[in-house]
């Protein structure tokens, strides 16, 4: 038999990270080996990872690798309703663009409609492939959230979809998390359950049978697998930095600004032998780097003014003066210019704010998010770059007659007079091999090389399906009813 019993399956979890993304992922390549068409899908995501899809819209960063997994490309009925958390609560994300800033009362009020464009969105994908893998949020054992619920089981009895249950076996008190779950549902929601994935499991196998007979007993539900802990996977992270790191000698350091936003900018980065990669943290200094890199946030006049509270003005100061490079992202490359004008109270509450004044540039935010999938070359290099934009705000100044890029759309981002500071909106500046090593060659890496990261990506989800395997079979041999 080829593909699953049933046309949906809804992954969820027992609580936040314990593995639902990757499970979808995985169980959309294996289909994908199989020639099934098959589609992941998020009706509510929240985070500050998301990626720009082919229709010119938003979703979230795991929904976009799920969609590599599965062989197609990224749209935004792939995550319909996206939550961005920022300053003044959260900015609302319907099909791919903003609807506006909310409040959590707000978005409460406003959940009907979320969930009826998560389920228009849900039948578009039906009507196109034969099977649709969807990834729940948090828990639905969050009772608290359960009136107007999307993200898990009042999204699955919207559209009657059987549910898959994964814990996180590493982190302690599994069997307590699926039992607890499922006191916590309904009788219908209990009913749909039709079984358990004990994931990132150490160990021998028979250590745990005694427990997986236990709770088999105990809930009357099979344990469908249990997966094994892997180690080094190269896979976008839905919202958690991570925090693991090379040990190269060239030392690169990002300060963890509040809300920061797309770090997965930096995975090529952290995958690299010769790079070591630090995120600094809030109330430390900024240690000894050769390139810092302002990286993008949900809210930067906030981030500024962190970074301007915890002392990181003067040490970037200082690592300039000592010959250091640096590197503004987005909202980091807004926070070097002259000043950052919010006078709409788009990302909080309305003003201006003095940057960083280390390019010739004013920001101004507002109006609609650019949203675009960009390629060209570096204006320092012969070699191409490829990324995306996805900002709010406008920039203008001098600086900008020296561009860092000459995108096939025109000139963008600047590199200051001396050479030594860069700034862009595009993400996903390391992620092409080329513009990679011409970056770290253009920060003083001697003899930069790359790492292709795409080809790590692709090599770790071909090697997360593999550990996903028994899982497949076993719910290929559950009854579709």
């Amino acid at each position: 038999m080829k593909g699953l019993p049933f046309p949906a399956l809804m992954v969820q979890g027992c609580t936040s990270d314990a593995g639902k993304s990757t499970v979808v992922a995985a169980l959309c390549r294996l289909l994908a080996r199989d020639g099934v068409a098959v589609a992941p899908f998020k009706p509510q995501n929240m985070g500050l990872n998301s990626a720009v899809t082919v229709d010119g819209g938003e979703i979230g960063r795991a929904q976009a690798l799920q969609a590599i997994a599965a062989g197609i490309d990224p749209v935004c009925d792939l995550n319909p309703v996206l939550l961005k958390p920022q300053a003044n609560g959260m900015q609302v994300i319907v099909g791919g663009q903003v609807v506006s800033g909310m409040d959590a009362h707000g978005f409460h009020a406003y959940k009907p409609q979320a969930l009826a464009a998560a389920c228009a969105a849900f039948a578009r994908l039906q009507s196109r492939y034969r099977t649709v893998l969807v990834e729940g949020a948090g828990s639905p054992a969050e009772v608290n959230l359960r009136a107007g619920d999307l993200a898990n089981m009042g999204f699955a009895e919207a559209v009657d979809c059987p549910v898959v249950l994964v814990v996180d076996i590493d982190k302690g008190g599994a069997f307590a998390h699926l039992v607890g779950t499922l006191a916590c549902l309904s009788a219908t929601e209990r009913a749909r359950v039709v079984g358990f994935v004990i994931n990132r499991f150490r160990g021998l196998p028979e250590l745990l049978a005694d427990g997986v007979d236990w709770l088999e007993r105990e809930t009357g539900k099979p344990v469908l697998a249990v997966l094994p802990h892997l180690d080094g996977l190269v896979l976008d992270a839905e919202d958690a930095i991570d925090a693991r790191q090379s040990r190269g000698a060239f030392r690169v350091v990002v300060p963890a600004l509040p809300c920061l936003s797309n770090h997965t900018d930096f995975d090529a980065l952290r995958a690299h032998p010769g790079v070591d990669l630090t995120y600094a943290r809030i109330g430390q200094p900024l240690p000894p780097a050769d390139l810092i890199v302002l990286a993008g946030s949900k809210d930067t006049r906030a981030g500024l003014a962190a970074l301007k509270a915890n002392g990181w003005d003067a040490d970037i100061r200082r690592h300039l003066r000592y010959g250091g490079k640096l590197i503004g992202v987005c909202g980091g490359f807004q926070m070097l210019g002259q000043n950052v004008a919010d006078p709409d109270g788009v990302e909080g509450p309305a003003g201006t704010d003095a940057g960083l004044a280390l390019l010739e540039i004013d920001t101004r935010l507002g109006g609609s998010k650019r949203l675009a999938r960009v390629a060209g070359h570096c204006a320092f290099a012969d070699a191409r770059v490829e990324g995306y934009e996805m900002h709010m705000g406008v920039s203008r100044g001098p600086a900008l007659a020296q561009p860092a890029f000459l995108l096939d759309d025109g000139p963008e981002g600047a590199i200051g007079a001396d050479g030594q500071i860069l700034g862009s909106y595009v993400h996903g500046l390391f992620d092409h091999p080329a513009a990679q090593a011409a970056l770290l060659g253009w920060a003083g890496m001697a003899d930069a090389q790359a790492v292709n990261l795409s080809a790590l990506r692709e090599a770790s989800l071909e090697r997360l399906a593999d550990a996903c395997l028994p899982l497949y079979r076993a719910l290929q041999a559950l009854e579709k009813d």
